[in-house]
């Protein structure tokens, strides 16, 4: 019962008493919008705590804006997680829940209603961009020359009109047009694989240095193995990387006169690609920087509420004087009427050929996890993960009987079908409270709300898909390849048909 009371309680406090700031609103009538988008990277910025590096710029941003500590994707992988963010819907929603699907023969198609936000924006007037770090910055000499412009990542997984987004360059616009900008950086993908040669020399050409492996302190899921000590360096020089190129993004925005009508939203698309992170919904995978900073918004301010990444759509539609439509399930968290969720939710399925299904619900202090494939390992067979080094060599240690109890939970055979962790106390999700009896009133309320959320927006993950579509996708994935990365995906599909025609 004291559960059960702490948990009704933090519902009000996240409702009434949690510190939220509503922006307001800019005194321009239309201004820019611009998302920065970072690739595989979670939130090990300076303003989030991370001290092994400097993020200068970054920090800047949080220090001008604000700043949410319980951001979340609604999915820990791109494609799904960008469907997402793009349409300002629940992938699980619009059938766009498993990572890069409807590439092959098989299409999906957007529910009717359903539009992507750069489409809403160009309806209000507004010029569309979707670039490349490079592209952004352009100088003006450039511009002169050529001013076109080509789409950067989009990895949507349905099918979508390609003049959602304008072809020519935001400094070129038509007089008094305001842009809307998506910038696509690379975030965790610019290292290696944890002993490549070109990413560090990159690193320190641009940036001076290179980050030594004794600056920090591995996660303690992780082995101080020299593999995995190599890769964290060089993924910790591309958060320099990246708060560099931040900076350049800002100045080229201030030589141009735009930078005081920009509104700034800086996320990720989920965390960092590693073992237990990428593709799950633990906070490795799911939780994110998110800042914002802008005309009216009061400098300094720190938001605890969970917000998801969706809720940028309709956030960014609102700075914009541009209704959200009805359909959309994002919320405009800078609102000044703004009431805070008190649950946020991450979706994993598919993931490439390998098949799972996780769902997760979180509050501001804790996170229930529920695996609907209890009987298989966490690391399934998958050509991608399997691939990376960092992958390989948790497999060896876990062999030869290296890895304490917290680095081999990830390596276990099965899963416990819930999990449920107190994020304050334990904060990489090691302690599992679901058999605790003391916490049996939380995880029922953490349960209820996750089966609600299901029903409600119609999850359509709940359903496996169907045996056509995963063949159309996985014949675009093997087609005209014969390497041995093609013969593993080959067997890793007839495993994941075994399991469950097996009902594994």
């Amino acid at each position: 019962m004291r559960i059960l009371i702490a948990f009704l309680l933090f519902g009000l406090v996240g409702l009434f008493v949690s510190p939220v700031l509503a922006a307001e609103k800019a005194n321009a009538e239309r201004p820019n919008i611009v998302w920065l988008i970072v690739e595989d990277m979670s939130a090990d910025f300076g303003c989030y705590g991370e001290t092994a590096i400097k993020t200068p710029n970054v920090d800047a941003l949080a220090k001008g804006g604000v700043k949410f500590t319980n951001a979340v994707v609604t999915a820990p992988v791109c494609s799904a997680c960008r469907s997402a963010l793009i349409t300002g819907m629940y992938q699980t929603s619009i059938g766009a829940h498993h990572h890069r699907s409807g590439r092959g023969e098989l299409k999906i198609q957007l529910p009717d209603k359903v539009r992507l936000v750069p489409e809403l924006f160009q309806e209000a007037g507004y010029l569309t961009n979707n670039l490349t770090f490079q592209d952004f910055v352009r100088p003006e000499k450039q511009l002169e020359l050529n001013a076109a412009v080509k789409t950067a990542k989009t990895d949507y997984n349905f099918e979508w009109n390609a003049d959602a987004y304008d072809a020519t360059h935001w400094a070129r616009r038509k007089e008094g047009q305001p842009f809307f900008a998506q910038v696509q950086l690379r975030g965790g993908k610019l290292r290696g694989h944890g002993d490549g040669d070109a990413w560090p020399a990159k690193a320190k050409q641009t940036l001076g240095s290179n980050t030594p492996t004794d600056a920090f302190t591995l996660p303690p899921y992780l082995p101080a193995d020299p593999v995995i000590l190599r890769d964290w360096a060089q993924y910790l020089d591309a958060v320099r990387y990246t708060d560099w190129e931040v900076g350049q993004i800002v100045e080229r925005l201030r030589e141009a006169g735009e930078l005081d009508d920009t509104y700034i939203f800086f996320i990720t698309d989920h965390g960092i690609s590693h073992v237990r992170n990428k593709q799950f919904c633990y906070e490795g995978g799911v939780h994110i920087p998110l800042i914002v900073r802008g005309p009216g918004i009061e400098a300094g301010t720190v938001r605890y509420d969970p917000v998801e990444h969706i809720d940028l759509a309709a956030a960014s539609l609102a700075l914009a004087g541009v209704e959200a439509p009805q359909w959309m399930q994002a919320r405009d968290i800078l609102a000044d009427d703004y009431s805070p969720r008190g649950f946020v939710f991450s979706a994993r399925d598919r993931c490439d050929e390998t098949v799972d299904h996780i769902r997760s619900a979180r509050t501001q202090r804790y996170k229930y996890i529920r695996n609907f494939l209890p009987d298989r390992p966490y690391l399934q067979p998958n050509v991608y993960k399997d691939g990376k080094p960092i992958q390989q060599t948790m497999r060896r240690l876990h062999a030869a009987g290296e890895l304490n109890e917290a680095q081999a939970q990830i390596m276990a055979s099965s899963r416990p079908p819930e999990e449920l962790y107190d994020l304050e106390r334990d904060p990489h999700e090691l302690h599992n409270l679901a058999d605790d009896p003391e916490y049996a009133d939380m995880l029922l309320g953490m349960r209820k709300a996750l089966d609600r959320w299901i029903k409600q927006t119609g999850d359509r993950g709940q359903q496996p898909e169907s045996q056509a579509m995963y063949d159309s996708d996985m014949a675009a994935y093997l087609k005209g390849r014969q390497d041995e990365r093609a013969a593993q995906t080959r067997r890793n599909i007839a495993l994941m048909k075994k399991l469950a025609a097996e009902g594994k």
